[in-house]
């Protein structure tokens, strides 16, 4: 009997690891990088407020944009500096992903709806798309 508890125990150990491992957090700094052109553009630190989720450019990584204001962007925002805008917005967890919340491109000054979530491969890669209706583009963003 021994010999069988301890199996259980070996395989009930397994499985919790690999779903600990599966539920990594979002929380933390991510490198953005850009999918057209493969380069790290900024660092976006996400964490959670009043039980949902944003992201905050704490870090422009290109010389070009560094003390770039955002003169896309409208209301508070506009010509506000990059660094330190808060591009992703009220992000609510839904099993694995977490949705139906905004992601702004200063750039190019437009707001996408968004859904992000942990890579299944590699829990150091998040996955990022910005939609509008049923056209889409996703980043993969790498764990700082």
């Amino acid at each position: 009997m021994k010999h069988f508890e301890k199996r259980v125990f070996t395989t009930l150990a397994c499985v919790l690891l690999t779903l600990l491992v599966k539920a990594q957090d979002i929380y933390g700094e991510w490198k953005t990088i850009d999918d057209e052109t493969g380069e790290a553009k900024s660092v976006v630190e996400i964490y959670e407020n009043d039980g949902k989720v944003y992201g905050k450019i704490v870090e422009l990584l290109q010389e070009e944009d560094r003390g770039r204001l955002c003169t896309k962007c409208e209301g508070d925002d506009k010509n506000k500096p990059v660094k330190g805008l808060v591009i992703m917005k009220e992000m609510k967890k839904d099993g694995d992903e977490y949705e139906d919340g905004t992601i702004f491109d200063p750039k190019k000054g437009k707001r996408y709806d968004c859904k992000i979530w942990i890579d299944d491969d590699n829990p150091d890669i998040l996955n990022v798309r910005g939609y509008v209706s049923f056209f889409y583009r996703t980043q993969q963003w790498h764990r700082k």
